[in-house]
Order: C-alpha cells, then sequence, then structure tokens
C-alpha cells in the first residue's frame, strides 16, 4: 500500500552473491539453527521427551553450535550460565509465591467463595469466557504474564468444568489474551523494550501508535477463535486424534 515504506534495496546494499554461496549461507547459518528448534519442539510434539528433557536437547544443542561455530568462549559461557541461573530462581521463587497463595487461598475457602459467587451471577458460558478474559486483560497492564498464569489462572480452571469449556480452548485464549499485555498501553512492555534500543529521537507515542495495528490483530484472532472453535482443536485432533 505504501511502497516507500519498504523500498527495494540497490545493488549496492544487496551484491550479486552466487547461487551456490547463498546455499552455502543457508546451510551453515539457517539449517542448524532450524534443526535444532525442531528437535526440540518435535520431541515435545510427538511425546518423545517431557518439555524439561526437550529444554536439555535444546542447550547441548546450543553448545554444539556454539562449538561449531568457534563462538564458545570462557566468558560466554560464564554469562550463559549466570542469565540461566537468575532467570530460573526469578520464575522459582514466583512458583513459590503463587504455590503459598494459592494453598492459603484454597485452604481459607477462596475458590469456593468465588465459585458460589460466580454460579450466582447465572452467566452463560460465553459470558464467562468474556468475563475471564477482560479479567486477564486487565491484569496484563500491572503484571507479567507469568504471574497471571501461575496465581490467577489457576482460579478459573475449578469453574471451567462447570460451565463446559475445554482446558485447551480455555488456554489458547489466554495465551492470545496474553499477548495484548505487552501490547496495550499505557503498561505495553514490548514498548518501553523498544524504545529502550530505539534511536532517541524515535517517541515513545510513536512506538505506542505503530502498536495498535498488531493489538487489533490479536483481539480479532480471540474473535476469531470464539466464532470458529475448532481451529483450536484441529491440529491436536489431526496428530493425535480425538
Amino acid at each position: 500500500m505504501q511502497p516507500s515504506a519498504a523500498p527495494k534495496p540497490t545493488d549496492e546494499e544487496v551484491p550479486d552473491v552466487p547461487a551456490l554461496r547463498l546455499i552455502v549461507m543457508i546451510a551453515t547459518s539457517f539449517l542448524p539453527l532450524a534443526v535444532l528448534i525442531l528437535a526440540v519442539l518435535g520431541s515435545i510434539l510427538f511425546g518423545l521427551a517431557t518439555p524439561t528433557e526437550a529444554a536439555a536437547i535444546g542447550a547441548l544443542g546450543g553448545l554444539l553450535l556454539a562449538v561449531s561455530y568457534r563462538a564458545l568462549t570462557f566468558q560466554r559461557l560464564r554469562e550463559s550460565v549466570y542469565l540461566t541461573v537468575r532467570t530460573t530462581a526469578m520464575v522459582c521463587w514466583l512458583f513459590v509465591g503463587s504455590y503459598t497463595f494459592s494453598s492459603v487461598f484454597s485452604y481459607l475457602g477462596g475458590e469456593t467463595v468465588i465459585s458460589e459467587f460466580v454460579r450466582g451471577l447465572d452467566l452463560s458460558p460465553l459470558e464467562f469466557l468474556l468475563l475471564a478474559q477482560l479479567i486477564i486483560f486487565l491484569l496484563g497492564w500491572p503484571l507479567e504474564w507469568s504471574e497471571i498464569i501461575i496465581i490467577f489462572v489457576p482460579i478459573f480452571l475449578p469453574l471451567l468444568e462447570m460451565f463446559g469449556i475445554d482446558p485447551l480452548f480455555f488456554g489458547i485464549l489466554v495465551a492470545l489474551n496474553l499477548q495484548t499485555s505487552f501490547l496495550t498501553p499505557p503498561m505495553a512492555m514490548s514498548a518501553y523494550y523498544l524504545k529502550g534500543i530505539a534511536p532517541p529521537e524515535v517517541k515513545l507515542t510513536q512506538i505506542f501508535a505503530g502498536i495498535m495495528p498488531f493489538l487489533f490483530m490479536v483481539f480479532l484472532s480471540m474473535a476469531v477463535v470464539y466464532i470458529f472453535p475448532q481451529i483450536v482443536f484441529y491440529l491436536p485432533d489431526a496428530i493425535y486424534g480425538n
């Protein structure tokens, strides 16, 4: 619609590379990474490994790629281990906090109170889904996606059976909804990430304006899933059967 926004590169910007050289470049850069991704996700998809075991496959594959590219140094290995430990520690503490919260919440009868409250609203399954997604959407402004999944999503899970909602369908909606938490101003974390690496002349308001089409895409995707729920079940049914 606006060709000037992405002009065709000039010959100086894209030099003429022989076809054989292109094949070699693809084979040495793209294919190893693609094989690693397929090994990690494929082992989970086909039931050959648990997510933890697949993560170990990915870590080993990453080390082998670093060695093959002659990019593995002690400094990079130490930094990778440090970042991994820091992230793992953060996630573990989130699990500790969420487990403590959910245990106390259940012990005090919080799930029963919420179940009775929702049952008293006399909602239809669609109205319950919309209410749950609205709550998760609002929580996405002040909270990270991991906190929402660990702490708040388990509150809704016991209610799914009452409304006859498939957990897989609910999980896909939650996953789509959580994308909005990264894109919705004023707490769009992806916008602040981008602002941190963007040139100084790029304003935050410009980034927010650029986000809007992608935010509408997420909302449109959620609406399509609501209207055609078979989209969610097609691939699992095709791979694993009914």
